[in-house]
């Protein structure tokens, strides 16, 4: 978890709902923050895609059948479930409350969609949307990828428009034009986060009334 004093209490952790139109540049920053932050954990979803050559179940996703996704939907395991691009799309409840218990900040990689569930279902989650810095970068990057046809790609440039319509219901908007500086922005926000009295007021009340005299030092 974030380093503090001996004597603060350990906080729970952070929700953070990671959303872009494919293409915008998530994935990427959603790693580098990974790699760049202490205890910001990855949320590894449920998915009935099937796996892309180098995925590993249980690592990229958890790959289970429309069947199996269909019985923990009806178990209330998932936190929020989404379809996209036909495929379904699921964030553990116990594996995300586990981890913030722990003092980890976790990070829901998810659309729209799973984001205004998460929202609706966790009061202190802090969200932000990535937007691309023009429809022609955005169009050139999912071109670039190699992977789709002129088919494809247009119908991922429409789900972008409607993707992109929802930016305003987000905490946070970052407009990924030049990686470095829209990577700072995003740690920013995560490093601002962990110090808002909002998520930590329980924590800090304690630790303010040791330092006013009000409790014991010594006290646990």
């Amino acid at each position: 978890m974030p380093a503090h004093s001996a004597d603060l209490p350990r906080q729970p952790g952070l929700l953070i709902i990671l959303s872009a139109p494919s293409g915008a540049g998530k994935t990427s920053l959603y790693r580098a923050l990974l790699e760049r932050l202490d205890h910001v954990v990855a949320s590894v979803s449920h998915t009935t895609r099937p796996p892309r050559p180098g995925e590993q179940d249980g690592v990229d996703y958890h790959f289970v059948d429309e069947a199996g996704f269909e019985r923990l939907v009806e178990e209330g395991a998932f936190l929020e479930h989404a379809r996209v691009f036909d495929r379904s799309y699921g964030t553990s409840r116990a594996a995300v409350e586990a981890e913030r218990a722990e003092g980890n900040d976790v990070v829901l990689e998810i659309d729209w969609q799973g984001a205004r569930q998460i929202r609706e279902r966790v009061s202190d989650a802090v969200s932000v949307f990535i937007l691309p810095p023009s429809r022609q970068t955005l169009r050139q990057r999912l071109e670039g990828r190699g992977q789709d046809d002129v088919t494809v790609i247009e119908r991922r440039m429409r789900d972008a428009e409607a993707e992109i319509s929802h930016y305003d219901e987000y905490d946070y908007v970052i407009v990924n034009d030049v990686f470095e500086e829209a990577l700072e922005r995003l740690v920013a926000v995560v490093l601002g986060e962990r110090c808002r009295l909002e998520h930590r007021r329980e924590v800090l009340g304690v630790f303010a009334d040791r330092l006013m005299g009000k409790i014991d030092e010594t006290s646990g």
